[in-house]
């Protein structure tokens, strides 16, 4: 058996030629080059993808290879998974599988007679050999062609680095480095993930954030690595679609990946390593800015704009105003799209995975006692959020939208925490404050919107005295709704000011 571990980063497909010419590649000998094509294997039922095994034979030449992996899980594109490997002689043969357990599952007749084929893989490989350091050799394979099942195809491009020797510090440390002038951001999904999705027709869709598996008996830094994990996970899935594609929510995922990776920092600050914060606030600031702006859009128009426009269709105005509107908003996208193409982006994906498989974070030693588990941390960092609520919930102002602002975003800040820890709260009390708090956070924040809408429908509207008319028109037909939030804030106030934390588990 062996053990490969592997960073899997996206390569444009006009970009090859590029990334070739950075001189680690054109100073380094090409082991090879080659063109493979792979055909993948499961059962009608795909038990292999159930069991997270995967089945591949690889053409070499005139014969074909026999490999079999575990799909264990990725860190923000890394993988470290067993395999095994054997020459193929015209059957399946799992004896050589030294996991007995496998072994034994593979054999099994309704596994091992009902394998058949379910999707191919071919395109054209380039490997070198780099050696950036003393004792380090990592093999960089890119890799352009396609993934095909029924009928249907879909282009693959792609960097592995692959370790032979050194650490996964190193692996990333050359991903840093080509990435310098190239974008080159992490992939999730592997050429297999992908081509069980080509086989099941599965349609793309934004992929909203899920619960993270922390342990009351892990230390506050441990839980810290699995939820920025899953945050870059969440920003990570959701990059493809803002690029290809014109559904918003796309951007608004990512948007919400980036705050909440800003809040688990904010979070979890007093048990950082000094100096981590830093590396990644300016990166994360600057795209969730920019996600920011795109996402202010898309609200302007779908919930500001258009039902105005629904009410009142026949109104030129406001024809025009929809379309200044849309006129930027689409140019927001494609800054959005310019942005996620551009080296830096990589770049912080990168800087995230590395720091975060560096000591303190691996390696992490189990607590001594109840005092340096993750419960009396959890417990001190909530009670300082509701303090913050209280606080500004008891100074808010119904005149002074800067302070309804400043509560919402605590209130936020308090939501994502309790979501983090999800998994030590007991029965259904985090669910239920959650909801309570979302349900505050959704009038505060459509007050927000209605506040804000005013300055940016003035800059959409420009000059033009018809396109300011229809901008009163808009803030006219809102009028009642924002009389009716308004009187509404004094009763949430109090909402605000009554909230409780839910009980953790005990360790």
């Amino acid at each position: 058996m062996q053990q490969q571990i592997a960073l899997k980063l996206d390569v444009a497909e006009d970009r090859h030629t590029a990334l070739q010419r950075h001189p680690l590649l054109a100073s380094a000998d090409i082991r090879e080059q080659q063109n493979l094509v792979s055909v993948y294997y499961d059962t009608g039922r795909l038990a292999l993808r159930r069991a997270g095994i995967l089945l591949r034979l690889r053409r070499n030449g005139n014969s074909w290879i026999q490999t079999i992996k575990r799909q264990d899980g990725s860190d923000s594109g890394l993988t470290v998974r067993p395999e095994w490997q054997a020459p193929y002689l015209n059957h399946f043969d799992f004896a050589h599988v030294d996991d007995a357990s496998l072994r034994d599952w593979l054999q099994k007749e309704k596994v091992s007679s009902r394998i058949a084929a379910v999707f191919e893989t071919s395109f054209r490989r380039r490997t070198w050999l780099i050696e950036p350091a003393f004792g380090v050799r990592i093999l960089a394979k890119l890799d352009r062609g396609w993934i095909a099942a029924d009928g249907r195809r879909e282009i693959l491009s792609e960097l592995e680095l692959q370790l032979l020797a050194g650490s996964i510090d190193d692996i990333y440390g050359l991903a840093l480095d080509l990435g310098r002038t190239q974008p080159l951001p992490p992939m999730l999904l592997s050429k297999a993930e992908r081509g069980y999705r080509l086989f099941r027709n599965t349609t793309p869709r934004p992929v909203r954030a899920g619960e993270v598996d922390v342990s009351d008996l892990e230390t506050p830094v441990a839980a810290f690595r699995r939820i920025a994990l899953d945050c870059l996970a969440h920003l990570q899935s959701n990059h493809s679609g803002a690029i290809s594609s014109d559904d918003p929510e796309y951007v608004h995922q990512m948007r919400v990946a980036t705050r909440r990776l800003r809040a688990a920092l904010r979070l979890f600050r007093p048990a950082l390593p000094p100096g981590f914060e830093e590396v990644l606030v300016a990166p994360l600031r600057e795209l969730m800015s920019s996600l920011g702006q795109a996402r202010d859009l898309d609200v302007l128009v779908a919930e500001i704009v258009a039902p105005v426009a629904q009410a009142i269709p026949d109104d030129p105005r406001l024809t025009d105003l929809a379309g200044a509107i849309t006129n930027r908003q689409y140019a927001a996208r494609d800054a959005i799209r310019q942005l996620l193409r551009q080296p830096a982006y990589g770049k912080l994906l990168l800087t995230a995975g590395q720091l975060l498989h560096r000591a303190p974070f691996i390696d992490v030693p189990k607590p001594e006692d109840d005092a340096d588990t993750l419960i009396p941390f959890a417990e001190r960092r909530l009670r300082k959020l509701l303090r913050a609520i209280h606080e500004l919930a008891a100074t808010a102002r119904v005149d002074y939208p800067p302070t309804l602002h400043e509560l919402r975003i605590a209130i936020k800040r308090l939501r994502y925490a309790i979501e983090f820890f999800g998994t030590i709260i007991p029965g259904k009390s985090g669910v239920s404050v959650i909801k309570r708090l979302a349900g505050l956070q959704e009038e505060l924040g459509q007050l927000n919107d209605l506040a804000s809408a005013g300055n940016l429908l003035m800059v959409c509207a420009g000059r033009e005295q018809h396109l300011r008319e229809a901008v009163t028109l808009v803030g006219g037909w809102h009028g009642q709704r924002h009389a009716a939030l308004l009187a509404a804030i004094p009763d949430q106030l109090e909402s605000a000011r009554g909230l409780k934390l839910p009980k953790l588990r005990a360790a």
